[in-house]
Formats: C-alpha cells, sequence, structure tokens
C-alpha cells in the first residue's frame, strides 16, 4: 500500500474508533480519571504486554508507574540498543501483542534507532516511548544536555519518521489518548515500530479513562466485496491454467498479520505443496505431511502462489528465483498480485478463507504432486572434528517441540536454515536487516515471551565476533532467571568477513574473552 493510501486508512481507522469510543462515553456518566503514564500501560496491558524493556533517563516517563504494575515487568537492560533488540525478539515470539521500549531524549533514542529500524525492515511490532524535556522546554529550546544544540528538538523525531509507521508527538493532555490510541493501532495492524514522545511534565497528568472501554482494532479493513470477488475469479482462472499444477511459498509476513490459521486451512483443504522461504521458517510446521522445505530460488513450478513474499537478496536466494510474473500469485497483508496486475487494498486475511473455499476441489489432483521428504541426515565422520556438515544435522535432534530457536546473523543462520525443525517450535532470525549482535540480545525478549506463553527451551546460536556486540545481556537474563542454551560457534573473529576480505587480514580478528568466561555464566549452558 503505498503512503498515502495508508495515511488515508489510518485516518478512517481512528474516525471509527472515535466514532465508538464516543458511544460508549455518551453512555457512561461517571468520570475516572487516569494519568496519562496509567492510560499507557493499561493499553499495553489490553495488548498482552508483560515485559517492557529500556534503560532509565532523567526525561523518561515516571518509571515508578511500570515498576508497581501489576502485570508488566520492567526489565532494565544494560543499554538501549540491546533493550531494542530484546523488544523486537519478545514482539516475534509473543504473537498478538507488541514490543514495548522506553528510552530518554536525544541519547537514548538514537542508541535504540539501530534496533528499532531492523524492527521496521523486518515487519515486528514494537512502540519505542521516548521521554523528553517538558512542553515549555519543547516550545522555548533552551540550550539543554542531550540536545543538538543548536535549538533543533525536532532532529530526533525526523530521524525516527524514516524507521517507524507512525508518530505521536504528545504536548497536550487532551490529545494524550487518541494519540497513543492511533499509534497503537498502526503498530498493531501494519507490524511495524511506531514512536510515541511523552513530555516530563505530563506524566502524571489526568485524563479519563472512558476510551480504554473500547478495544484497539486488530483486524485489517475488510476488502471491497467486488473486487475481491474480481481477483478470486482471476486466480481460479490461473489456477486453472495450471492444470492445478501448484505449489504454495510461504514468508514471513504470514507470521506477522496472523494469518497462520488461514494458512493452515488452505493446506489442509488443498493438499498443495508448500515450502517456506528463509524468513518464513516455520511459520508453516516443519512437520506438515506436504511440506517439503526452504525454498531458496533453487525450486521450479509451473505456478508458485507467495504468501507475504519479501523478496530480499539472503530470502530468494540472491535474487535466484527463476518463476515468471505471469505464473505467479502473491497474497500481501494490504494488496494482492495476480500476474502483473497489482490490487491495493485487498489482503490475505479476509481474502484467504474466501480462497481456500474454492480451491477446496483441487484437493484429489493436488495430493498427487510429489513433494521431496523434508529431512537431513547425520553424516558420519572419518575424524574426531566437527565440521559444519556433522553439526547442524546433529543439532537438529536436539530440538524439541515447542523451542524457540534464535539464529544470528553469518554461519549460524545460513548452517541452520536446512535442519527440519520439530511441530510448533519457533524460529526467529533477522536475515533482512542482520544486524549483528541482534540474537543476543533479541534471546533475551524472545525467553521472557517463551516463558509467558509456556513454550519450551531458548536455544540461541551465535558467532563470537556477533555476540560480543550485545553480551551484557546475559546479565540481565540471569538477573531474570532465564536460563536459555547457548551455542557459541567460537571462529576466532568475523568468520563472514575473513572470508570476504582475505583469511589473513587482521581487520577480521578480535580478542575474545568468551573462552575465559564462559564458566562464569550461571544457569545458562554455553558451548564454545
Amino acid at each position: 500500500m503505498d503512503t498515502a493510501a495508508r495515511t488515508l486508512q489510518a485516518e478512517v481507522n481512528r474516525l471509527h474508533h472515535e466514532l465508538q469510543t464516543l458511544k460508549v462515553q455518551h453512555q457512561n456518566e461517571d468520570e475516572e480519571l487516569i494519568t496519562i503514564s496509567e492510560y499507557i500501560l493499561k493499553r499495553l496491558e489490553q495488548l498482552n504486554v508483560t515485559s517492557i524493556f529500556g534503560v532509565p533517563g532523567d526525561f523518561n516517563m515516571r518509571m515508578d508507574f511500570i515498576e508497581d504494575h501489576p502485570t508488566i515487568e520492567w526489565i532494565g537492560n544494560c543499554n538501549e540498543l540491546n533493550a531494542a533488540y530484546a523488544a523486537d525478539g519478545y514482539a516475534r515470539v509473543k504473537e498478538h501483542s507488541i514490543g514495548v521500549v522506553v528510552t530518554t531524549f536525544g541519547v537514548g533514542e538514537l542508541s535504540a534507532m539501530n534496533g528499532i529500524a531492523g524492527a521496521f525492515s523486518e515487519m515486528v511490532p514494537v512502540l519505542h516511548i521516548v521521554g523528553v524535556p517538558s512542553t515549555t522546554q519543547l516550545k522555548n529550546k533552551p540550550m539543554l544536555h542531550h540536545t543538538l544544540g543548536n535549538g533543533r528538538f525536532d532532529a530526533y523525531t525526523k530521524a525516527a519518521e524514516q524507521i517507524t509507521v507512525a508518530q505521536a508527538i504528545i504536548m497536550t493532555k487532551t490529545q494524550a489518548a487518541a494519540e497513543i490510541d492511533r499509534v497503537l493501532t498502526e503498530c498493531i495492524i501494519h507490524a511495524r515500530p511506531v514512536y510515541l514522545t511523552l513530555p516530563m511534565d505530563l506524566t502524571t497528568e489526568k485524563i479519563s479513562a472512558k476510551r480504554l472501554k473500547v478495544e484497539l482494532s486488530r483486524t485489517p479493513p475488510p476488502n471491497d466485496p467486488n473486487i475481491e470477488n474480481y481477483v478470486l475469479d482471476e486466480i481460479m482462472e490461473l489456477v486453472g491454467d495450471a492444470k492445478q499444477d501448484i505449489v504454495v511459498l510461504v514468508d514471513a509476513c504470514a507470521i506477522r498479520h496472523d494469518v497462520r490459521q488461514e494458512v493452515n486451512d488452505l493446506l489442509v483443504k488443498t493438499q498443495f505443496p508448500v515450502y517456506a522461504t528463509p524468513m518464513g521458517k516455520t511459520a508453516v510446521s516443519e512437520e506438515h505431511e506436504r511440506y517439503g522445505g526452504i525454498y531458496i530460488g533453487s525450486i521450479t513450478h509451473p505456478l508458485s502462489s507467495p504468501l507475504a513474499a519479501l523478496k530480499s537478496d539472503f530470502n530468494t536466494g540472491m535474487f535466484t528465483y527463476r518463476i515468471p510474473e505471469t505464473h505467479t500469485i502473491e497474497l500481501h497483508s494490504d494488496h494482492t498480485l495476480v500476474r502483473y496486475a497489482r490490487f491495493p487494498g485487498i489482503g490475505m486475511k479476509w481474502l484467504l478463507p474466501k480462497l481456500t473455499e474454492r480451491l477446496s476441489k483441487c484437493q484429489e489432483g493436488a495430493s498427487r504432486i510429489p513433494v521431496p521428504r523434508y529431512k537431513l541426515d547425520v553424516p558420519t565422520e572419518s575424524d574426531d572434528k566437527i565440521s559444519h556438515a556433522y553439526f547442524w544435522p546433529r543439532v537438529g535432534k536436539f530440538f524439541r517441540k515447542q523451542d524457540v530457536i534464535v539464529a544470528e546473523t553469518g554461519t549460524s543462520n545460513f548452517g541452520i536454515m536446512d535442519v527440519p525443525m520439530p511441530d510448533k517450535s519457533i524460529f526467529v532470525s533477522q536475515i533482512l536487516f542482520g544486524s549483528i549482535g541482534w540474537a543476543t540480545a533479541s534471546t533475551l525478549g524472545a525467553a521472557l515471551a517463551a516463558r509467558d506463553k509456556g513454550l519450551g527451551r531458548t536455544i540461541l546460536f551465535t558467532g563470537d565476533g556477533s555476540m560480543q556486540l550485545t553480551v551484557q545481556e546475559i546479565s540481565t537474563m540471569t538477573h531474570h532467571k532465564l536460563t536459555p542454551i547457548i551455542f557459541v560457534l567460537n571462529n576466532k573473529g568475523y568468520n563472514i568477513e575473513r572470508h570476504l576480505h582475505g583469511l589473513d587480514r587482521r581487520v577480521s580478528l578480535m580478542h575474545s574473552t568468551l573462552h575465559d568466561n564462559s564458566q562464569n555464566i550461571a544457569g545458562s549452558t554455553t558451548i564454545s
């Protein structure tokens, strides 16, 4: 969806929510007042948020509001970048919720921005709350600490605009509740980060709590029925031309935009062969009888139907997809592509059930299409050396159902990609943005979310180079009694860079302290 269409739809959503709110306010005469800080936390509680990440700062919202909340826990991080990574990992594992990170004005929010950018890139819903100077200071622009010293108090907001889908700059208490609701709705529907500033003099200002009686919308706007029927007809015509020789390719947005169940219904009722992209790994159960594995540009079929595809370099095998557009249908959260035609506003959440109903007649023919068995045998080695060819298949035997498996950019990501994972396991990686160090801090959020949901173990695979960027967050894990299993691949440096720039170049070397300290990481298992 382009910017103009997204802006228009956001305004429609806002007006619809305002109408519902006005009805509730008219029906309820009792006026309960709560602080703006409490209003934010109540909304987050409604979204099933139980952990908030961040670093305290002098401009931050009153931290005692978070600390004293009965169901939301403050997770103090070692730095803001790690906090943003952790919020990202939390949101990926705790579907139907969001990640939240709190930072202070300027220095804190800039530190977090790399993590927020990664969440934007990979469509992860994260709320970034920034505590800012008082409303008077924002208007008068004195030379405050944490500023650039030139009166440009909006510089950080302008930076945030590039990596968030919506922003709310609260300057009065009268606008606070509506603006909070607006950005949270955008965060949920678009599965992308949003930015909220809260001046320090407004944190304890009281506002009406009536709006809280109307829950925020979690569903995308409905499709236009006439256009939707036309799109369904076009798809069915293409299916007929392909003589029902169809393969389904599932990507990460099937997870982000809450269509797992709809996708599963499609697969069960049609029996089409299904594959996943690297970013979509575990979006479909890898024990599904019609699952053929990960597609990275090496499989060709007469017709492909990608679900929410993100066609990045690593996600497409360095752009080696060889599926012509004339044989392709793409279903996305806010548009549909059929061959060369684009249909804005026709989203997969509403389209998939109707498409499944029409395609169910293909089951008999589709079930006869052969699907290679997705397996990875452990090879027999001739010596005691642990090679990548042996290590990754062997690790696959270690996984259990409902494990949360986090892999870092680089050898961990590439090595684990072909390893079959048990049913109901969750694979977490940052394939598109690829910020090294992300995985370790993200594991903190993933482990907290896994504990909330009653999932299995949280297992991290990372390299020594990546881990040293965010290794401090292991202290936060132990403080909160989290016990992830950590595999550290000791490359004695940055292995990918070594192969790019020269095996003997000193630029790829590093002085590691991980091996010396691995025995002191209480409660975790570290293999180096």
